[in-house]
C-alpha cells in the first residue's frame, strides 16, 4: 500500500517533519517532530507541532508512531508534547543507550537517568517491521552520523533522517560522538542499493543559495549527483572528504538543550523543587 505523506518544514531549523497514513480516518506516524525553542529566552513553543496536530485531526487519523531517526542536535524532539496531545508510542533506535550513555557523562545528569532507553516506548532494531494502520513499515539501521540513526521505508519511500542530504547538500557531519565517517560510507551504500526509484526524504535542507528548501529526491539522484558520495566515490575518498569538511564546522546553534531533551523522547528534564526545569552547559566539555 503506497503511504500518504504530508511534509512540514521549520524554517527556523531547517527540519522536515512528517506525517505518513495510510488513509484519511486511518492511521498514522510521525517522523522527526519539532519542539520550538528559543535559546536566548530559554523558552519552548509548540507553533511547529501544532501544525502537526491540526493536520492529524483534520484527516481523522489516530497518532500510532511518533519516530526519531536519531537524537537529534540542531533541533527538539516535540515527541512528547504529542504524545501528551493525541498518544502514539515514541520509537527510536536501539543504539539509543550508547548516545545515553556518552552524553549521561557529558552532561553529569541525575543519578536516576536511565541509559536502557526506557524514556522511549520502544527502540527499534536492524529490519525490524511495524505497521501504521494498513502500511507495512521496516526500520533500517544506518549509524555514522551518530550510532543510533535509523531509516524508516514504507513501500517505495525511505526517511533518512541526516544520513543524506539533497544531492547538491551532501552527507552529514561525522565528527559527534560515536560518528564515524567509514560507517556512514556503508551507511550510505545500504540505502543507493535500493532500487533507483526509490523516493527519498530529507530531514533537513541547507539549500544554496537561489534553491528554494527541498526534501524529497530519489537513489538514482544521489547515485548520480551527490556531491560527497556520488557512484564511483570510494570509502576512502569519502572519508578524506568528510574528515576535512568536518574540521571546518561549527557546533550547532541548539546542540546543547537539544541532545538533553531528545535522549528523553522529548521530555524536558526533570523539574527541581521550584517547578522549573533546567538545562546544562558543560563549560570547556565539548
Amino acid at each position: 500500500m503506497t503511504p500518504q505523506i504530508q511534509a512540514f518544514f521549520d524554517d527556523a531549523t531547517w527540519t522536515v517533519s512528517y506525517v505518513v497514513f495510510d488513509e484519511p480516518g486511518g492511521h498514522c506516524a510521525v517522523i522527526d517532530s519539532v519542539l520550538d525553542y528559543d535559546p536566548k529566552s530559554g523558552r519552548t513553543r509548540t507553533q511547529s507541532a501544532d501544525r502537526l496536530l491540526s493536520f492529524i485531526e483534520s484527516q481523522r487519523l489516530t497518532l500510532q508512531w511518533i519516530l526519531e531517526t536519531h537524537a537529534h542536535a540542531d533541533h527538539l524532539s516535540a515527541a512528547h508534547y504529542l504524545r501528551s496531545r493525541l498518544g502514539g508510542r515514541i520509537a527510536i533506535g536501539a543504539a539509543i543507550t550508547q548516545v545515553q550513555e556518552v552524553f549521561k557523562a557529558v552532561f553529569h545528569l541525575e543519578a536516576s537517568f536511565s541509559t536502557q532507553g526506557r524514556q522511549f516506548d520502544h527502540l527499534l532494531h536492524d529490519k525490524e517491521v511495524f505497521s501504521i494502520g494498513r502500511l507495512q513499515a521496516q526500520a533500517f539501521a544506518v549509524p555514522g552520523h551518530t550510532p543510533a540513526c535509523v531509516a524508516y521505508q514504507v513501500d517505495d519511500a525511505v526517511w533518512v533522517g541526516d544520513t543524506l542530504f539533497m544531492p547538491d547538500v551532501g552527507t552529514a557531519r561525522c565528527d559527534f560522538p560515536g560518528g564515524n565517517a567509514h560507517t556512514l560510507y556503508q551507511s550510505i551504500q545500504r540505502l543507493l542499493s535500493l532500487p533507483p526509484q526509490t523516493r527519498l526524504f530529507m530531514c533537513h535542507d541547507y539549500p544554496p543559495q537561489g534553491r528554494p528548501p527541498a526534501w524529497q529526491t530519489t537513489v538514482a539522484a544521489q547515485r548520480e549527483h551527490n556531491i560527497h558520495v556520488r557512484d564511483g566515490t570510494t570509502e576512502e575518498a569519502f572519508v578524506q572528504l568528510r574528515a576535512a569538511r568536518d574540521a571546518t564546522l561549527e557546533m550547532p546553534v541548539l546542540i546543547l538543550p537539544a541532545v538533553q531533551v531528545n535522549i528523553r523522547a522529548g521530555a524536558l528534564p526533570p523539574a527541581e523543587d521550584n517547578g522549573i526545569s533546567y538545562l546544562k552547559i558543560p563549560v570547556n566539555g565539548l
